[in-house]
């Protein structure tokens, strides 16, 4: 039996090339005791990747140039030599980027109705894709960002950048379904515009490259902003600076507008605006808020099962197709989670 598996060759600068990456032939590994060999189904592609792929030290360990990256991903025991979780369960685990992995069992969560108590969900209700995305790494971001970082409150105007990738619109719909009274969403095309407001039902959205954010923003939030939830960083963090409310609270998810640059990116021009607003800016890495996953999966698990919360995938079908689709959530070419099916 052949894997087939992504290596890194050569760290990437500014942006990635296919001649940094090698997709190579190993034998299927032979799990060990207290471990289990998965099928992978899903593999999960993310922007947090890019950092991985440089020596820069930062809040994970580089992928070590030769060997096979790593990412989330969901699939199917095929052999067991571990107690508690048997041949035919699905499980999540962070061994991505290969057709097959061989891993520890206390590295592997099983997911689907079981993996969710708290919540009544069938397994067809919620696909395996569901559990890298939505009800995953992904959506524990968005809650946590939210709640916890942001502070956010019923009654608050809240503005999402990267409003129609797989955190940015999971953090808009919930702020709707906990009382916000006005959410507004940046997109990169009018096409991600008019789902942000007619599927996820933001208040308003805006096409950021049709003219100058702060404009947008000040025509879209003429009251101003209490949050900001940051994806984009860049002239996006200096307008919601200039539109953030007495008391606003800025959550820093991520700064995907920089990930590429070879030089720094200047930072935001009006931070002195903070003083007089009483602002404040935090940045969060969900590795630190796994305490919320109980409540979190039982607050929304019951909003995705019934619809209440619209998710979509861009879905890659193909190994050899991940590379990729990787590259496309750099471009923004992704509505929602990127997943790459095997």
């Amino acid at each position: 039996m052949i894997n087939r598996e992504w290596h890194l060759l050569s760290r990437p600068v500014g942006w990635p090339k296919p001649e940094d990456f090698a997709l190579v032939e190993t034998e299927v590994p032979t799990p060990g005791e207290g471990q289990v060999l998965v099928r992978n189904k899903y593999l999960s592609v993310d922007p947090y990747m890019r950092g991985r792929m440089s020596a820069a030290k930062s809040y994970a360990a580089p992928f070590e140039l030769g060997k096979v990256m790593q990412g989330g991903a969901v699939g199917e025991v095929i052999e067991s030599n571990a107690e508690g979780i048997a041949v035919g369960d699905h499980v999540l685990h962070f061994f991505g980027w290969r057709e097959y992995a061989a891993l520890d069992a206390k590295h592997a969560v099983k997911v689907g109705p079981t993996a969710v108590p708290a919540v009544k969900v069938e397994a067809q209700d919620v696909p395996l894709s569901a559990f890298l995305g939505v009800l995953g790494m992904t959506g524990l971001t968005a809650y946590a960002g939210l709640l916890r970082t942001a502070s956010f409150k019923e009654g608050d105007i809240v503005f999402v950048s990267g409003a129609a990738g797989a955190v940015g619109s999971e953090v808009g719909q919930l702020a709707k379904l906990l009382g916000a009274s006005r959410v507004i969403g940046s997109a990169g095309s009018d096409e991600k515009v008019k789902l942000l407001v007619e599927e996820y039902g933001f208040d308003a959205a805006f096409n950021y490259k049709n003219g100058p954010v702060s404009e947008q923003l000040r025509e879209a939030a003429p009251d101003g902003i209490d949050v900001y939830f940051d994806n984009v960083g860049g002239d996006h963090l200096e307008a919601a600076i200039g539109s953030l409310n007495q008391g606003g609270r800025i959550a820093v998810c991520g700064m995907i507008s920089v990930y590429n640059n070879t030089e720094p990116a200047p930072g935001p021009r009006n931070l002195a605006r903070l003083i007089q607003t009483r602002g404040r800016i935090e940045g969060f890495l969900v590795g630190d808020h796994y305490d919320l996953q109980p409540e979190f999966v039982q607050k929304v698990g019951p909003w995705v099962a019934s619809g209440e919360l619209q998710y979509r995938e861009t879905v890659v079908d193909g190994i050899e197709n991940t590379l990729e689709a990787f590259l496309g959530v750099l471009r923004g070419d992704n509505i929602g989670k990127m997943i790459v099916k095997l």
